[in-house]
């Protein structure tokens, strides 16, 4: 199944005791601008650029989040925001594109594992909050996500993409039972992308 096919199921929420998934929108702009801040340091490694600046704004980050938002509408690529049950914080982000989405078709990808990149449904990424990391947050959303991509999304073949560089989530990728299958060498980054599926 392709994630962009307009008859694919994509669900619209993942609920469960300590969090919400739920499509991003511009309206989310302040609550995710929060976060983003509070975890640049991190933010910026996963990036592998300068992204957020210090002076970066809450204008500037809607003006990001419209973007995300239009490509979800369009089902070229999905991002969805990951609140507190009440609504009222942003704990991070997933974000699920195709293997063929602009910024992977000019990345050099070389397989380490099996199967073939193109023949992949989903390519995903993610980052929580800083002051969640400690708690394991992360290490929970995982999985949640492995289950929720299987049984509600209906994928048999995803990966879950890490920068090197951002150590924290290496390690947590490496200690989840993943393989790594795929090293993602985007243009004008200075270490690679790891995707294990």
């Amino acid at each position: 199944m392709l994630i962009t096919d307009p008859n694919a199921p994509i669900p619209v929420e993942l609920r469960n005791k300590e969090f919400l998934l739920r499509p991003l929108t511009a309206d989310d702009a302040a609550l995710d601008y929060a976060a983003v801040m509070e975890t640049r340091e991190s933010l910026r490694l996963w990036e592998q650029d300068s992204w957020p600046a210090d002076d970066f704004t809450v204008e500037e980050n809607r003006q990001d989040l419209i973007d995300h938002e239009r490509y979800h509408h369009e089902r070229r690529a999905y991002t969805y925001t990951m609140l507190d049950p009440a609504e009222t914080e942003c704990l991070g982000c997933v974000y699920v594109y195709p293997p063929g989405a602009a910024f992977l078709a000019k990345s050099t990808v070389s397989a380490v594992g099996p199967g073939k990149w193109a023949d992949l449904q989903a390519v995903i990424y993610f980052w929580v909050r800083e002051s969640r990391l400690g708690s394991g947050l992360d290490e929970r959303l995982l999985g949640a996500l492995r289950q929720w991509f299987s049984e509600q999304w209906q994928l048999s073949d995803t990966v879950y993409v890490v920068s090197e560089p951002y150590a924290h989530q290496l390690r947590l990728i490496n200690q989840s039972g993943l393989k790594l299958r795929f090293t993602v060498r985007e243009p004008a980054k200075s270490a690679p992308y790891l995707a294990f599926g």
